[in-house]
């Protein structure tokens, strides 16, 4: 079973009023701190992993004496994985780093442009502008790199349907292999949430954005990217490999704060979740101590591995095929899922794949595109 490996890099230049990630403001005695922890316990790790993603945070606001700190002791696992991803963001990002992550193995860059609009970057209270983002990604093509994508922010409040278009023609102008698009979303625990209960902003209607993620799908799709999943793009080949690992339901291990792990026990086989603390000064302690940093942790029942692998499953473009999933699971999915599955179809929310008059697999319909969510719940 291929196995992947999540480092965290909780810091940030500034913490986007939007973001729920556990992250905290750049300190260089904490990051150095950090660091060296971390290089610890990567020493002690197999090198047996398929994919390596170091995310964030942002990791490229590290000095850069420290990712070439981080990146050394990491070489022993990138020298075997298929993928090695690193998130960066403009702000932070220079030629000297994108030359030290491309000779120590980074093979795929996801850059955190988010919008080509300064108006909307202003909004969403980011650090770069759009001269910035350009510079960026025409730097990364320089030194080398061939896989590069980008994230994408739409629904940002007053945004109308013609000016994300106008992005999604920009970002299809730049030779990108990934565009992930995502919905803004007003979580509890965000400045922005409280702007918006306080009525300082005003969230875009949900008819408005479904006809932003609709012209999104048709628009990317027409110009030869793959839409694989909910919010991913890709051109054919270039699908990230690390996500498509998590969503066929294999193990991955988190290093950092509030990192998770879904791993197995090689004695019983039992697998189980684990989530780190979510404290940077506590994980450092912990760690120094020789504790587990883990705050909470689920052993899984094969029921309830296989309904999550359904609900994450369901998000890709394929969807689910039956054959496969009693495969990797060992239930029937018309058995398991029997009532979600009525509900669902009632709803338009979903198909059946057919093969020669049998049915074969379900997979979301346009409608339930638009209602990822719901979907997945209705399987958990």
């Amino acid at each position: 079973m291929n196995k992947s490996l999540y480092i965290h890099i909780p810091f940030c230049q500034k913490k986007c009023p939007y973001c729920d990630f556990y992250s905290c403001c750049y300190d260089k005695v904490l990051a150095n701190a950090y660091i060296e922890v971390l290089c610890k316990q990567i020493e002690t790790l197999d090198d047996d992993f398929f994919t390596l993603y170091i995310g964030g945070g942002t990791p490229s606001v590290l000095d850069f004496s420290l990712l070439k700190k981080l990146l050394k002791a990491l070489s022993k696992i990138s020298a075997n994985v298929e993928e090695f991803t690193i998130e960066v963001n403009p702000e932070s990002l220079e030629k000297r780093k994108l030359k030290l992550f491309y000779d120590n193995r980074v093979n795929r860059l996801s850059i955190g442009v988010q919008s080509f609009s300064d108006q909307k970057l202003k909004k969403l209270e980011r650090i770069h502008n759009r001269d910035k983002a350009m510079e960026v990604i025409q730097l990364a093509k320089l030194v080398g790199f061939k896989d590069i994508g980008i994230d994408l922010i739409f629904g940002v409040s007053g945004e109308t349907l013609s000016e994300w278009e106008k992005e999604l023609k920009q970002a299809t102008s730049l030779g990108l292999k990934h565009i992930s698009t995502y919905c803004l979303t007003y979580e509890k625990s965000t400045p922005l949430f409280l702007q918006v209960k306080k009525k300082f902003v005003i969230p875009l209607g949900d008819e408005s954005l479904a006809r932003m993620y609709l012209k999104t799908i048709n628009y990317l799709t027409k110009r030869g990217f793959k839409h694989y999943e909910i919010s991913n793009f890709a051109k054919p080949g270039f699908e990230s490999k690390h996500n498509q690992n998590y969503w066929q339901g294999n193990l991955y291990l988190g290093l950092g704060p509030s990192a998770v792990s879904f791993i197995e026990d090689t004695r019983t086989g039992v697998k189980k979740r684990e989530k780190n603390v979510s404290d940077l000064g506590e994980y450092i302690e912990r760690i120094k101590a020789r504790k587990s940093p883990v705050s909470f942790s689920e052993t899984l029942s094969k029921k309830n591995q296989a309904r999550e692998l359904a609900a994450v499953k369901i998000r890709t473009k394929e969807g689910i095929n039956f054959k496969w999933f009693r495969t990797h699971t060992g239930y029937d999915f018309l058995r398991l899922e029997d009532k979600a599955l009525n509900d669902l179809l009632k709803d338009g929310l979903i198909k059946y794949k057919k093969e020669k008059g049998r049915i074969i697999g379900v997979y979301l319909s346009k409608k339930g595109f638009s209602f990822s969510d719901t979907v997945s719940s209705t399987f958990l």
